[in-house]
């Protein structure tokens, strides 16, 4: 055919047959195709035709548009994270030679990525040594483990709670549908729930929320009740398809999903990433638009990965004023030691000294990787006088290829713009004319300070 177009794309074709499960063998019975031919296009000795990227999308129900829209580039960014590592720099690999070896040679520059990847890992274990738990695995970290892994994303999860919202919203509400099931909704003073923000008593047929709850906070907990009574199974569905070292870990990650069920409750995916969209994820509009609060719309927005419906992926962190970590989603590969501080040069961290006002900054990591953040504190507790409340910061990050479709962005000449130029944690950071740097990275050895003292905490040599 004198229109059927072709592209190479071989690290996508091969990426998605091992997502599915699939051989070469089998993949090439689907498409009646020979496996030697699968083989060529997966090493890029073949190109992909229009047609052959029609029967795909037919035969695995797939968004062409999806594959085939910059074919290459996820695998050719993943290349070139590697080549960009400060420990490669001196060699000034070229981004044109690059992007050559990675469609040249697709399978050698997988062995790369998988090497580079390795080498991280083995980085982040360096870092993390004085730290593990001598007592074995950390739930917390099984729970994240768990979530990144999916990249926070639960389909049906997210289809049978679209399903409970429209029971709801018919109903009139979260206290007409439980009225319409003979359950009571009361709101009783703090004093009377013992340390409760919401608890159910079957026998009375009562859901008692605490007061001093806001209304954001009040549908939240209304919409976590109606996850319990209606998804508990689904839940457990999805965990167990999965193993888990710990009980503590299983039931931090059937809280997460939990959580995660509710806020797709309230914030129903296909109507949440429409707006989303539609008002440049703007997060403060978006709280309004369905009465959640800041944090909520920021860990909705983690979540929207659906296939052919994608919204800009952001990582989600929270933080206290000690800097310790009380929740961390990854939706856009941004890279967070699991022990340690992070960057004291991320606004983040200055964050509390503006509460609740809005600040955005863009960041550069070592291996030349640019973040968008969106920073803002956001308290919980507190609801009366007498009650506590307790202040934290959350950042929002996309990566810069995403940041032209936030309206925090409208109006920067984004190509002009100068980076913060930050690391993950000092042990890792190599950035040797740091002012900021607490501890001196692994692998480099200190100067001697006897006739000279650097203007930085650590003279470091160029040895690595």
């Amino acid at each position: 055919m004198a229109n059927d177009r072709s592209i190479f794309m071989g690290p996508r074709i091969r990426r998605l047959r091992r997502e599915l499960g699939l051989t070469q063998v089998i993949m090439a019975e689907d498409l009646d195709v020979s496996p030697s031919y699968i083989a060529l296009i997966e090493t890029n000795q073949r190109p992909v035709t229009a047609s052959m990227l029609l029967k795909l999308a037919d035969i695995y129900r797939i968004d062409i548009g999806s594959l085939a829209r910059g074919a290459g580039d996820d695998f050719n960014a993943n290349v070139r994270a590697a080549f960009n590592d400060p420990l490669l720099a001196d060699l000034e690999v070229s981004p044109i030679e690059i992007d050559d070896f990675a469609s040249t040679f697709p399978a050698t520059a997988e062995a790369v990525i998988r090497l580079y990847t390795a080498y991280q890992e083995n980085q982040l274990a360096l870092a993390d040594q004085g730290n593990m738990d001598s007592n074995g695995p950390e739930p917390v970290d099984e729970a994240r483990r768990y979530l990144t892994a999916r990249k926070n994303f639960f389909a049906e999860l997210d289809n049978r709670a679209e399903e409970l919202q429209a029971e709801i919203k018919r109903a009139g509400g979260f206290e007409p549908y439980f009225s319409f099931q003979r359950i009571r909704v009361r709101h009783v003073p703090h004093d009377i729930m013992t340390g409760y923000l919401r608890r159910f008593e079957p026998h009375r047929k009562e859901i008692l929320l605490d007061e001093t709850l806001d209304n954001a906070g009040a549908n939240f907990q209304l919409a976590l009740q109606v996850v319990y009574m209606e998804m508990s199974k689904l839940i457990s569905s999805t965990l167990a398809e999965s193993s888990f070292e710990t009980e503590d870990g299983e039931k931090l990650t059937r809280s997460a999903l939990a959580n995660y069920a509710a806020g797709a409750i309230i914030m129903p995916y296909n109507a949440f990433a429409r707006a989303a969209e539609e008002r440049q994820y703007d997060v403060e509009a978006l709280a309004r638009q369905f009465n959640t609060s800041f944090e909520q719309v920021a860990h909705r927005l983690t979540t929207l990965q659906k296939p052919s419906q994608e919204g800009v992926p952001f990582f989600f962190i929270r933080i206290d004023a000690a800097g310790n970590v009380s929740k961390r989603l990854d939706g856009a590969g941004f890279p967070f030691a699991r022990h340690g501080g992070s960057c004291p040069l991320w606004v983040l961290h200055k964050a509390f000294s503006n509460p609740r006002k809005l600040m955005t900054q863009w960041v550069e990591l070592p291996d030349g990787e640019r973040f968008f953040s969106v920073v803002r504190t956001v308290t919980s507790g507190g609801g009366s006088f007498e009650q506590p409340s307790i202040e934290r910061a959350i950042a929002l990050c996309c990566s810069s290829e995403h940041a032209h479709k936030l309206v925090y962005t409208k109006g920067i000449n984004i190509s002009k713009v100068e980076p913060t130029p930050i690391g993950i944690t000092c042990r890792l950071c190599h950035r040797s004319d740091c002012v900021a740097r607490a501890e001196p990275p692994i692998g480099r050895a200190l100067l001697a300070e006897d006739f000279r003292k650097p203007s930085t905490p650590f003279g470091l040599t160029d040895k690595q």
